[in-house]
């Protein structure tokens, strides 16, 4: 048992080092990159509803409604 508190300690240990080797970001690339991934989103749902409406189209053309 003593053995497991020695290897979880020295896992948060190393862990504590890791983190401390971490480049955080500065402000401004921060809200660089949250614009870039609001914008890629932004595009993916019209990429997403535009194909939604092709499809619906075809399917339509395919099996009329009331059918």
């Amino acid at each position: 048992m003593k053995k497991l508190f020695e290897r979880i300690k020295s896992y948060l240990l190393e862990v504590k080092g890791e983190a401390g080797k971490v480049s955080w970001p500065d402000r401004r690339e921060l809200v660089d990159s949250t614009f870039v991934v609001i914008a890629f989103i932004f595009i993916l749902a019209v990429t997403t509803l535009v194909c939604d409406k092709v499809i619906q189209a075809f399917i339509d053309i395919v099996v009329p409604r009331g059918a």
